[in-house]
């Protein structure tokens, strides 16, 4: 699909040295209207959505700040560390505030599954249904996020 010049800009933004040191497009090509439409259809064939998604996220970041830089149990299956470091990302999308750079590592227990992803990750799965692109050091694909982060289908 074709992409307006607002996207354009958009992506430009996400080039390495804009805003984060890597970039969010890590080796993908493709423009952002077709990565941010892939990764949807992967959520929508989850039976997912972006806002149930980043609400899991949300909810596991909030119960890992408690444990300030350790790890953290939450409900008994999921081990979560919280570290911060001095700073504020915008979003690339020009949305208004600033995001602290929190990192969020998260191991299900369960399936014994890993990831990492920052509070701009929230941000931008939530409102923009943007996972990154291929290679990027903070992509998390839909399918392999679900399963750490222990989700099934919304009602």
């Amino acid at each position: 699909m074709k992409q307006s010049v607002e996207y354009n800009i958009i992506q430009n933004n996400m080039q390495p040295g804009a805003i984060t040191r890597d970039g969010m497009l890590g080796h993908d090509r493709r423009n952002l209207r077709d990565i941010i439409e892939t990764d949807d259809a992967a959520v929508r064939r989850l039976g997912l959505t972006h806002i149930s998604i980043a609400a899991r996220m949300r909810e596991l970041r909030d119960a890992g700040r408690e444990g300030l830089g350790e790890n953290v149990t939450v409900s008994g299956r999921f081990d979560v560390r919280v570290d911060s470091v001095r700073g504020k990302l915008p979003c690339p999308f020009r949305h208004e505030g600033l995001f602290d750079k929190e990192f969020v590592e998260i191991l299900n227990r369960d399936t014994g599954a890993r990831m990492t992803f920052s509070t701009l990750n929230i941000h931008m799965i939530e409102e923009h249904g943007f996972y990154e692109g291929l290679g990027s050091p903070f992509r998390l694909d839909p399918d392999l996020l679900a399963s750490v982060l222990g989700l099934t289908p919304d009602p």
